[in-house]
């Protein structure tokens, strides 16, 4: 049984700006932060003119605005140098982040070392307190997915040694959100599945997390009822508005779930198959969430069940082992449904990944999340998993 904790504190955006055409705000919320924005995102948003529309958006409310597109891989900390060096160059006052989760963590990122110094690196288990205000960020997410708009937490990967860095602090933490479910509609099928199924890993792991409370535990069952129902809609048809609405909702409550109860073994186990394989994080949680669950099953049986009331839709089944079971098996359906292969499938040499694994488990022990699981595992079991994961079948 999880012991749910009783006593939390909750963090989230100052101000969360929801809905569709939300992203027509973002000129009226930006002149109240600052006067000359740098805007963070990558060459396919700019491509399909959500930066150009918000630079006018910015113009029309009389800000200045410059851009750095250079995140065109998950965020690395050369990233943060280099759009650093805009800002410091620019003499920018604020930051918009415009994109998937890669660009809103690397805006996270700049504006804390913006007003903080050091390295990125420096932050990460506390070694450092970002102690002065940082940038004023708004953050506009394009993929309903990793919920970062939402979260105190941003992950950067150290080129020099190849450790995705999971760095926590409540400066991170955009103080404004606008979440605009028209700006997924864009993304690709592939895409679509990778950012849906990290956001319901968010809220499945901040849901079965030692350190869930009621607060969480409310935001993570809302998120996985919204994502369950519609994500198989957005895969199969795009242009659901109604689902993407769906969607981006469910995964902001997820994002702000995982922030305040944090995540477990299924990305404690991702982070190091990204910084090595460069696998896209949401395809990595995929490819490792049903086989954790089953690892974890018999810790979280009645926790299990909860999910699989989502997919007990003509009521057959009703005993907590049932509902856990189907709660899995549902989960692997999902993702077959949506073509999530496994490691093999990916393309990873067999060889080249099983020597990795020894590696890989010590760099997810070290990151903290596995100890947040409700089975804790031993390096030994982790690397079993790794082996298993590489494997499995949907």
């Amino acid at each position: 049984m999880i012991q749910t904790k009783t006593t939390f504190t909750v963090n989230s955006p100052a101000t969360i700006v929801y809905g569709k055409d939300a992203f027509e705000e973002v000129g009226v919320y930006a002149k109240k932060l600052g006067s000359k924005a740098l805007i963070v995102s990558d060459p396919i948003m700019d491509g399909l003119g959500f930066v150009n529309q918000c630079k006018a958006l910015l113009t029309a409310n009389g800000l200045e605005a410059v851009s750095y597109l250079g995140v065109t891989t998950e965020p690395v900390d050369t990233y943060v140098a280099q759009g650093l060096s805009i800002l410091q160059t620019e003499q920018c006052d604020l930051i918009i982040s415009v994109g998937g989760g890669s660009c809103i963590d690397t805006a996270k990122a700049i504006a804390v070392v913006a007003t903080n110094g050091g390295y990125i690196g420096d932050y990460m288990k506390l070694a450092k307190i970002a102690e002065q205000s940082p940038i004023p960020h708004i953050a506009v997410p394009t993929t309903a997915g990793t919920g970062s708009e939402a979260t105190d937490a941003t992950v950067i990967t150290n080129t020099t040694n190849d450790v995705k860095m999971m760095i926590k602090q409540p400066a991170f933490m955009p103080p404004i959100a606008i979440v605009d479910p028209m700006l997924t509609v864009t993304s690709p099928p592939a895409i679509t599945a990778a950012t849906g199924i990290d956001a319901l890993s968010h809220a499945i792991e901040s849901y079965l997390s030692r350190l869930a409370h009621p607060y969480s535990n409310v935001l993570a069952l809302s998120a996985m009822d919204l994502i369950i129902h519609n994500i198989l809609k957005v895969y199969e048809q795009g242009d659901d508005i109604d689902a993407r609405e769906a969607m981006s909702l469910g995964s902001m409550q997820a994002g702000l779930s995982f922030s305040n109860a944090s995540v477990a073994l299924v990305h404690g186990m991702s982070r190091p198959i990204g910084a090595l394989f460069h696998v896209p994080h949401g395809i990595s949680n995929a490819m490792l969430l049903p086989a954790v669950l089953e690892f974890t099953k018999d810790a979280c049986v009645e926790r299990l069940a909860d999910i699989g009331k989502f997919f007990n839709t003509n009521g057959q089944y009703s005993t907590h082992e049932e509902l856990a079971t189907l709660a899995i098996d549902s989960i692997k359906e999902l993702c077959k449904k949506m073509n999530i292969g496994n490691l093999q499938q990916w393309g990873i040499e067999e060889d080249a990944f099983y020597a990795a694994i020894p590696k890989m488990a010590i760099d997810a022990m070290a990151s903290g999340s596995p100890a947040n699981n409700p089975k804790v595992p031993t390096q030994d079991e982790l690397m079993e998993l790794y082996k298993i994961a590489y494997h499995y079948e949907f």
